[in-house]
């Protein structure tokens, strides 16, 4: 018993000692994004010119300078199934249009890998650790997450959610609704309504669908610019409340579809 307290007083000061020591930022902002087999290789390419082009755009540039301090921590994480997630932006300070070009060249400089399966929960718990462990405190936290489809592993992802809007960090989602063939399996029609009831949350959490890859990059870029600076979303699913889903619909889906589980 003297030996669990010691560690959890130990555990208490380190941490107490890293926020001491932390950098202090308007927003941690931490990019998830979806690289599941369901995406064909195109479509991967697509997301990340997307990302990259979104953030040398002049409108983020300008969200940036709106916010408290202009100052944010941005990271860039892929995931896919349970503990799949691959860091390809750590953690890195933008205080200008500069950071962000050079973010945008690291995205566009890296080559990315479909993994298997869909875990949005161990994504969210994932991201919960990344910003809990970084050098940096943001006035705001938020969790950016992009996918093609529901969580089918790692646990419901309704506890996932809870877990890390109990931290209070807040989860964005931009669901993509492209109607591709190779993923036609694992469609989820009202990927959006999923999302909103079962993903995302927090103070003014929304979600951005994309419903084709021609708007990716106009999606991404709206995204940033109100988690930057904030302010009303512009396309928010509206849901009736309290309204009724099965948030384990994903689950089911694989276990109907599973001879197909080289794709997700």
């Amino acid at each position: 018993m003297r030996l669990r307290v010691l560690v959890l007083v130990l555990t208490l000061m380190a941490l107490l000692a890293h926020r001491l020591h932390a950098e202090e930022v308007d927003l941690e902002l931490l990019l998830l994004v979806d690289v599941s087999r369901s995406m064909s290789p195109a479509e991967l390419g697509i997301q990340r010119r997307g990302y990259a082009e979104a953030l040398r755009s002049d409108a983020v540039a300008a969200a940036l300078g709106r916010s408290f301090t202009g100052r944010i921590a941005l990271a860039y994480v892929e995931w896919a199934g349970e503990h799949r997630h691959r860091v390809v932006q750590d953690w890195t300070l933008i205080e200008g249009r500069a950071d962000l070009d050079a973010v945008a060249a690291v995205l566009e400089s890296n080559r990315t890998m479909t993994q298997s399966r869909t875990s949005i929960a161990s994504a969210l718990r994932a991201g919960a650790f990344l910003i809990a462990s970084n050098d940096f405190d943001g006035l705001r936290r938020v969790i950016d997450i992009s996918g093609d489809g529901p969580n089918n592993q790692g646990g419901l992802v309704t506890a996932a959610r809870d877990e890390v809007l109990a931290e209070g960090i807040v989860i964005n989602g931009l669901p993509l609704m492209t109607r591709d063939i190779a993923g036609a399996a694992w469609r989820l029609d009202d990927l959006d309504v999923y999302y909103t009831l079962c993903v995302i949350g927090g103070p003014g959490a929304f979600v951005v669908p994309v419903t084709d890859w021609r708007d990716f990059t106009g999606a991404v870029t709206r995204k940033l610019v109100l988690e930057i600076a904030g302010g009303p979303p512009e396309r928010l699913i509206r849901v009736q409340a309290g309204a009724a889903y099965d948030c384990e619909i994903g689950e089911k889906m694989w276990q109907r579809n599973r001879s197909f589980d080289d794709f997700r």
